[in-house]
């Protein structure tokens, strides 16, 4: 193998891409030390915000069991299982990343496509952002049509989640991944045209048309409300009589706000990545610090997974009460109080 095609190698089995965004080969060359100190530090960063990301989000699981919440928002447990997952792999993936392994035989090419290719680490990410519209489309027709989703449903929408994405990364990374010499190359499409084309469906699928989704179902939803509030406010008697619809209302309305938050969140936190890798294939031959930027928003694009219970433990009340019920010094002002 000469020093070019080495570096080039390189370059691909270091960049982590987005959902699927193809990793990029074809006469790119860079400095290797630089390389692999970017490599190392970004690998220990994302170790870091994924040990971080598990505990929390296994801590929010425990809270919406605790709270009974987990009968009521299936989707929303969904959610923060696949969250979890997510969280899990990030650690596993990236610190079989930093040993230096030399795959030989079939369970090395299995440890290439399902490990150092981000496969298994991206069956999870790829269906949080589809459970993530899925609850979307949920909140609109629950609101906005009046039309309750059987559990059959929900439970199908679950698993559509689940299996819809290890289906889609599988596909992908099992057709363009191999190892050689050792060496897992994983997700190289040397065909400049079919990077564009992998690049603007990816785009258009896994942010555009997931963003409108929250435009229209989210938008419709806050103009209804905002209505509704209106119309209590001119029936403030009747409303303060049904306390527990009031309550009700409350907690559906707490909950349309957290997912929100959560939606604009993925909106800001995905698309410095997308941008980046654009900028990044557009490149002849990409400098060190177009290299780093796009490790930056990799960065990012991580820490909204890992960041998205800390917004159901602040804004979501039920989670919210189960949690502060863990802390101790809460404990003891209670029982002072008492």
């Amino acid at each position: 193998m000469t020093e070019e095609s080495s570096t080039t190698s390189h370059l691909s089995n270091t960049m982590t891409t987005t959902t699927e965004e193809m990793k990029i080969t074809g006469g790119n060359t860079m400095t290797s030390s630089s390389t692999l100190s970017t490599e190392f530090y970004f690998h220990l960063a994302v170790i870091v915000i994924g040990v971080v990301g598990t505990a929390a989000n296994a801590l929010i699981l425990y809270a919406l069991v605790a709270s009974k919440q987990h009968k009521k928002h299936a989707l929303i447990v969904n959610q923060n299982a696949l969250d979890l997952f997510s969280c899990i792999f990030l650690v596993i993936v990236h610190s079989v990343k930093l040993c230096d392994i030399r795959l030989t035989g079939w369970h090395g090419y299995l440890l290439c496509v399902l490990i150092l290719s981000d496969n298994v680490l991206w069956w999870g990410i790829t269906g949080s952002i589809i459970n993530l519209a899925i609850i979307t489309i949920e909140r609109y027709l629950k609101v906005v049509r009046k039309n309750n989703p059987r559990s059959w449903m929900i439970h199908s929408a679950m698993a559509l989640a689940w299996i819809g994405s290890i289906a889609y990364c599988v596909v992908i990374v099992f057709s363009t991944s191999t190892v050689v010499n050792g060496v897992c190359h994983a997700l190289v499409i040397k065909n400049e045209s079919r990077r564009l084309l992998y690049f603007c469906w990816n785009f258009v699928a896994f942010y555009v048309i997931i963003l409108l989704i929250f435009v229209f179902c989210y938008g419709r939803i806050l103009f209804l409300v905002r209505r509704q509030a209106n119309v209590m406010a001119g029936h403030a008697a009747e409303a303060a009589a049904s306390t527990y619809h009031t309550q009700m209302n409350h907690i559906q309305t707490n909950l349309i706000k957290t997912m929100i938050l959560v939606c604009g969140f993925y909106a800001v936190m995905w698309l410095p990545n997308h941008v980046s890798f654009l900028i990044l294939i557009s490149s002849a031959n990409p400098s060190r610090s177009l290299l780093s930027g796009y490790y930056v928003s990799v960065f990012f694009a991580f820490l909204y997974v890992c960041a998205n219970p800390f917004i159901y433990a602040t804004k979501f009340d039920p989670v919210k009460q189960v949690l502060l019920r863990l802390i101790p010094c809460k404990k003891t002002n209670v029982v002072n109080t008492g």
